[in-house]
C-alpha cells in the first residue's frame, strides 16, 4: 500500500470515528497532495508525498513558534495536534550522529573544502536526506563539517 493510499484510508477511519481534528488535518494533507498533482500533472510517489508532509510539518512548527510568541495557547494546541498527525506519515528519522557521519562522508565525496562549498554540499544533502532527516539538523552538520 502506498503512502497516499494509507493517508486516504486514515481519512476514512477518521470519518468513521468522528475524529474531527484528525479528519481536518488529513483532508488538508490530501488537498496539498492533489494540488501538487494537478499543478505538475504527475502522480506522486512516496518520496514526493514525504516531501509534502515535510513541508507541512515545517509550516506547523513555524506557526507554533509564532503563536507561542503571541501568547495564543489555543492555536499552539491546535497546531501541535496537527503536527503529531502529520509526523505519523514520516519514515523513521536519522539521529544527529547518523546525520553527522553521512554528511562527513558526503563532504569528502564532493571534495568540499570550506564554507564556500556550502551550497554544493546542501544541494547533494537535500537529495540524499529527503524525508529521512530534519533539514535544519543537516544544515548544522554541513556547517560544522565545512568549518573544520
Amino acid at each position: 500500500m502506498s503512502l497516499k493510499d494509507r493517508i486516504t484510508e486514515d481519512m476514512k477511519a477518521a470519518m468513521r470515528a468522528k475524529d474531527a481534528a484528525r479528519l481536518l488535518t488529513i483532508r488538508g494533507l490530501l488537498a496539498a497532495l492533489k494540488q501538487k498533482e494537478v499543478d505538475e500533472r504527475v502522480t506522486l510517489d512516496d518520496a514526493a508525498v514525504v516531501g509534502i508532509v515535510d513541508k507541512l510539518i515545517k509550516q506547523r512548527k513555524d506557526s507554533i513558534a509564532q503563536f507561542s510568541a503571541a501568547g495564543r495557547g489555543d492555536l499552539v494546541d491546535k497546531e501541535t495536534a496537527e503536527l503529531q498527525v502529520l509526523e505519523g506519515y514520516l519514515p523513521a528519522r536519522l539521529s544527529a550522529g547518523q546525520i553527522a557521519a553521512q554528511v562527513a562522508a558526503l563532504v569528502a565525496e564532493l571534495g568540499a573544502a570550506g564554507p564556500t562549498d556550502m551550497g554544493k554540499v546542501m544541494g547533494a544533502a537535500k537529495a540524499k536526506f529527503a524525508g529521512q532527516a530534519d533539514m535544519s539538523l543537516v544544515s548544522a552538520a554541513v556547517k560544522q563539517a565545512l568549518s573544520r
